[in-house]
């Protein structure tokens, strides 16, 4: 048991040594000594102004970008370490929910959740039927698998895109701004989808975000990065508390919108 208790840790752990990244010859520093060692298991929202490095950062994870200097390693391998097929296989660690959900235009709910299967396993039909249904069950969609990504609602279409990061059961799970652009009611579908993966999954679950209310309500920890630093690292009720003059901005700022809109 304790055998698998080191491997399961391992397969998804995330972590950052001192990753420095610069873009036009230097003159561009985005990562300036990024140190963060996300907890296995739990929901991690990483905040931060546009331009902060958030994404950067998590091009860095995916082993899309490499660091000038410092060590990312995933799942116990160093990502800059890995090329060709090595990094496309170590990507398998991943599911991946995008902005947009990138769902294809074309293909019904059930072949968008169905494809990562086909393309990567050899499953059969019936296998396939059987994770597909489970995936969407455990995200709150039972029917519908054939409709078209255009005949869904927002929140339906980042229900299917979850569904389709979860299929191939990964230890890591990324969110890339997954409240962004949506109105109110959409976004609290999403926030009770994260929740729901948290509780059912509990898988190392990393969220790229400028949404506060939503950090506040779902995260096990948050991390802030000003100016291509982690200038804040703890809990939520810790980061309310913070000093750093960035992170009360963005408290204030979220403040004043609020009390706007109360009667």
């Amino acid at each position: 048991m304790a055998e698998f208790a080191s491997e399961h840790l391992e397969k998804g752990s995330v972590r950052l040594v001192d990753v420095k990244k610069s873009f036009r010859g230097g003159r561009d520093q985005v990562l300036k000594g990024v140190s963060i060692d996300f907890p296995v298991g739990k929901l991690t929202y990483l905040l931060g102004s546009s331009g902060a490095g958030k994404s950067v950062l998590l091009k860095h994870i995916l082993g899309l970008l490499r660091p000038d200097s410092g060590e990312v390693w995933v799942a116990g391998k160093d990502m800059a370490s890995l090329t060709g097929r090595k990094l496309a296989h170590h990507r398998m660690v991943f599911g991946m929910l995008f902005q947009n959900a990138a769902l294809f235009d074309d293909m019904t709910v059930f072949e968008n959740v169905a494809f990562p299967l086909r393309e990567h396993t050899n499953m059969s039909e019936d296998e396939i039927r059987e994770k597909v249904s489970k995936s969407l069950s455990i995200l709150g969609m039972t029917s519908g698998y054939d409709k078209l990504p255009n005949e869904l609602s927002g929140g339906m279409r980042k229900r299917v895109g979850l569904a389709r990061a979860i299929i191939r059961e990964p230890s890591i799970l990324l969110y890339d701004e997954p409240t962004t652009g949506l109105d109110p009611v959409t976004r609290t579908t999403v926030d009770e989808l994260i929740a729901t993966l948290k509780q059912e999954l509990k898988l190392t679950s990393i969220v790229i975000s400028h949404d506060i209310p939503s950090a506040l309500l779902l995260a096990d920890q948050i991390a802030f990065l000003h100016q291509g630093k982690i200038v804040f690292w703890g809990n939520a009720a810790d980061f309310q508390k913070a000093d750093h003059a960035s992170i009360q901005g963005f408290l204030a700022a979220e403040r004043r919108i609020a009390s706007a809109f109360q009667v």
